[in-house]
């Protein structure tokens, strides 16, 4: 009876230690640690109920996103990369204390685009539970139309009391939002007049539930917004979806960056400057390094083509031929076995199978990507498929996206400053 009892005791403080450990920061130390979820996370209040993943649901969400990024590239002149066209849910999360006294939201991570914006108390049509509540917060207000800050907004309104306000769509939703300044809170670190939407308006079922954080390079980012906090770096940490604890580390500022990391430069593209380009100069398989047309890789920002990485989209993508050279040489080096398709990927293997490795060679630096981010695996049965597919095909086919799940497990460095991405293996969990 003791021993049950002992039993019974040390599980319930591991149970309270994990959901104690949920929404704690700083995971390694550092002062400017934010933790990161897994949308499927035993700590996410979004996971489903069911572990089964639909490829082909999650292939169909990024062939969207992929014409999102490149529609955007094309543009000649848009003032920020806005959620537009992206159907799919946040696959990662952080938790912002936003307001004083702080209301936590737990806001998706998105690389590509700029502004926050939050559902908001009183929101027609947001769907989730948890709102922010300006009339809460002694340090919200809204910010008026002749506000600089206005003009960076994307397709800015002025309402009746002159407060200034925006509209968007993502996916197969819309909102409308008031500009809102209010102190936010990421870890220890507070920011304060911190510019993001205030959402009073939606429609759709595509919305992040609890709103989304912007990465990119656009003045309302939140790395153009704390350039003087945190320099203009930051580094992130996928975990991989299979692991136990699910949770990765966001972190904020030059200080506790890896001081052995490959880089390569960072380009810039003006017609498309929240992105972020690097020069993919090759692709080896095995030993040997494919035959890609040198245009499948080449940066040009006339047309906004070449390589980004992009926390976004879930599987890497390659342009057309560049994914097809690169998917016939990994056939090639498959021995013994003959390729089939499944949910939308067309290179999988049954059985025991031996895969060749795969490096994507950029400039100044190689990355080969280990097995659990090159291949993923069926729920039922043993196949293993070829974890990329070609860019859609369209006439803005032209971007090659390294994709969330080749990143898991790897700190991704994005130094502003010197101009640089770096890449070095990480356990993120």
């Amino acid at each position: 009876m003791r021993s049950q009892l002992l039993f019974l005791l040390i599980s319930l403080l591991v149970l309270n230690s994990e959901s104690l450990n949920c929404y704690e920061n700083n995971p390694r130390g550092h002062p400017s640690d934010l933790r990161v979820f897994h949308i499927s996370s035993p700590c996410s209040p979004f996971k489903k109920k069911t572990n089964t993943v639909s490829w082909e649901s999650t292939l169909l969400q990024d062939k969207a996103r992929l014409q999102y990024l490149s529609s955007l590239a094309v543009k000649s002149s848009v003032p920020i990369a806005s959620g537009r066209a992206i159907v799919q849910s946040p696959t990662y999360i952080v938790r912002a204390n936003i307001g004083t006294p702080a209301q936590p939201m737990l806001v998706a991570l998105d690389t590509s685009n700029d502004a926050a914006w939050v559902p908001c108390s009183g929101c027609v049509g947001c769907a989730s539970s948890v709102l922010f509540d300006p009339s809460k917060s002694n340090s919200s207000r809204t910010l008026p139309c002749e506000a600089p800050q206005c003009k960076q907004a994307l397709n800015p309104t002025c309402t009746v009391s002159k407060s200034c306000g925006f509209n968007m769509t993502y996916g197969g939703s819309a909102i409308t939002a008031s500009l809102t300044q209010d102190t936010l809170t990421l870890a220890n670190d507070v920011i304060p007049n911190y510019t993001f939407g205030c959402i009073n308006q939606a429609t759709g079922t595509s919305l992040p539930a609890q709103g989304l954080m912007g990465l990119g390079r656009g003045p309302l980012s939140l790395i153009s917004q704390t350039q003087s906090l945190y320099m203009s770096t930051f580094s992130y940490c996928l975990p991989n979806s299979k692991s136990s604890n699910f949770s990765g580390s966001l972190r904020l500022g030059p200080k506790f960056q890896p001081l052995r990391i490959k880089t390569t430069p960072l380009l810039k593209n003006p017609r498309r400057s929240s992105l972020y380009y690097v020069n993919l100069v090759g692709i080896r398989v095995g030993n040997k390094i494919v035959d890609i047309p040198t245009s499948a890789l080449a940066f040009d920002p006339a047309t906004g083509a070449g390589t980004i990485f992009d926390s976004g989209t879930v599987f890497t993508r390659l342009v057309e031929p560049a994914y097809l050279a690169v998917r016939d040489e990994f056939r090639r080096r498959v021995k013994n076995a003959n390729a089939t398709s499944l949910g939308g990927f067309d290179t999988c293997y049954s059985g025991s199978v031996v895969f060749p490795p795969v490096t994507f060679m950029f400039a100044g630096m190689n990355v080969t990507i280990p097995p659990d981010n090159l291949l993923i695996h069926s729920s039922s049965g043993n196949t293993s498929c070829l974890a990329m597919a070609a860019a859609p095909n369209n006439v803005n086919s032209v971007l090659n996206v390294i994709a969330s799940m080749q990143q898991q497990n790897h700190r991704i460095l994005i130094d502003l400053p010197n101009s640089r991405l770096g890449i070095s293996r990480e356990t993120c969990t």
